[in-house]
């Protein structure tokens, strides 16, 4: 039974259930193939994680003079893995066939918002450019800290001479959206063991022509009379998909509206989501970890996903459970950060190598080995582009192409090949029960207060890829 809960909003809430999630598993179709170290990186002076592209209006890959853009995380490779976050830029990217790839140099020089700056999306809009980002941090406070707000940065221009691309400011930036404590959680509210509000999509609606930013946020979940107290904790795993909409379509001007889904019980963190539009159906994907899975839930390291027939209409969990694409056993936090596009009559999906030679429960162990070992372990590049069949409410991967590999949509595709996605023995793999792993799950409570993914204290520097 698909589960709806009324929002403030007069529409149903699409949820998330512990029953649906019940039914997550590795199987033939949604585990991609061990991927290995990088056979080359194109940039080994850096740790590139977060993609997403440079889009128009209507989420086509835009065309710049020839051009396409990809926007990314980023941080000096000499840093370790684990404190990338703490110092992560904007960086843009620039291909002319969608396989070699080249660097523009970082996006902002100065003056952007946050501390540090970390995903969003980025929109062009008749060669005008709006880069949406999650401003972390208070830029103007001495010491770290970790507020997450939706911003913006325009007013520059992207243009294409003999050198290939350049960005060039000015840059206006702008505070968009905070959280507002009714339908999306405020740090000061925060009782989990992740505090999110962030990685904005812009998404222009192809039914309506309404605009709308989509992000990441936590739906308050306070506890209430009768509640028992041994599940009471389960509603600080609270991540939900956040919406704003722009009523006039202005791309600066926006107003929160009541999330989308939450997971309310199932899952703290719903990453970078994300809509492909195929068939008049809407696809919503999300990312997210296994340690961030409430108790007595399991789920991997993921792509997940669900449909409706309507941006706000009552969304299905993909597969009956919400899982679309993950990692091999062998290899489970090869790959993270999954971003899906639309190519003819299949979608893409790519992603960025994250602990490619690491088949741990978790990545706190991450923590205790040797400094060069950490770094040899991490891809810090993007992984090959998975491809994927949609066909109504299932799912199936298709095969892979290569690392870095972005296509027009007018780009044809070599035949999938299948043959290289796991089968049999290579399916088979405990997945770990969520909240009992990782050092998120020991000290659940504080804002900000435990270990994420890669052994490191939220509190330096608080994201989880």
């Amino acid at each position: 039974m698909h589960e709806t809960t009324r929002s403030d909003g007069g529409r149903p809430r699409a949820r998330w259930t512990r029953e649906q999630a019940a039914s997550i598993e590795r199987r033939r179709g949604n585990v991609a193939p061990v991927a290995g170290a990088p056979e080359t990186d194109p940039f080994p002076e850096l740790h590139v994680w977060d993609t997403w592209l440079l889009r128009d209006r209507h989420g086509e890959l835009a065309d710049v003079d020839g051009y396409r853009l990809a926007f990314s995380l980023s941080a000096p490779a000499d840093f370790l893995p684990g404190k990338r976050h703490d110092v992560a830029a904007i960086r843009c990217f620039y291909s002319s066939d969608g396989e070699r790839w080249h660097d523009a140099g970082p996006v902002f020089d100065g003056g952007a918002l946050g501390q540090r700056q970390w995903a969003g999306s980025a929109l062009y809009d008749d060669g005008d450019l709006y880069l949406y980002y999650t401003a972390a941090g208070d830029e103007s406070a001495d010491e770290m800290t970790y507020t997450q707000r939706i911003a913006v940065a325009h007013g520059g221009q992207v243009s294409a001479g003999a050198d290939g691309i350049e960005l060039a400011g000015p840059w206006t930036h702008e505070t968009l959206l905070t959280p507002d404590g009714d339908w999306y959680e405020t740090e000061a509210q925060s009782r989990g063991m992740i505090y999110t509000f962030r990685d904005p999509w812009f998404f222009e609606d192809p039914a309506t022509g309404d605009t709308h930013l989509l992000f990441e946020a936590n739906a308050p979940a306070p506890e209430r009379p009768g509640d028992d107290p041994e599940t009471t904790y389960r509603r600080e795993f609270n991540g939900c998909v956040g919406i704003a909409t722009s009523p006039s379509g202005d791309p600066l001007s926006w107003e929160l509206r009541p999330p989308l889904l939450d997971a309310v019980g199932v899952n703290q963190e719903l990453e970078r989501p994300h809509v492909v539009v195929a068939d008049g159906r809407y696809y919503l994907f999300v990312c997210s970890h296994v340690h961030t899975f409430a108790p007595g839930v399991t789920g991997p390291d993921g792509l997940y996903g669900f449909v409706a027939d309507a941006l706000d209409g009552e969304y299905r969990p993909l597969n009956g459970s919400g899982l679309v694409a993950t990692n091999p056993p062998a290899a489970p936090f090869q790959a993270y950060s999954w971003m899906a596009f639309a190519h003819d009559e299949e979608v893409l999906v790519q992603s960025f190598r994250n602990y490619y030679d690491f088949a741990g429960d978790s990545l706190d162990a991450i923590a205790d080995l040797p400094e060069a070992e950490q770094r040899e372990r991490f891809g810090g590049t993007l992984a090959p582009t998975l491809r994927l069949a949609l066909e109504g409410d299932r799912t199936r991967l298709l095969g892979v192409l290569g690392a870095w590999r972005i296509p027009a949509p007018d780009e044809p595709l070599p035949p999938a090949d299948g043959s290289v996605l796991p089968s049999g023995d290579a399916l088979r793999g405990e997945i770990p029960e969520g909240g009992t792993v990782g050092g998120y799950a020991a000290s659940v409570g504080g804002s900000g207060g435990a270990l994420d993914g890669d052994g490191r204290d939220t509190r330096d520097g608080g994201e989880t890829n």
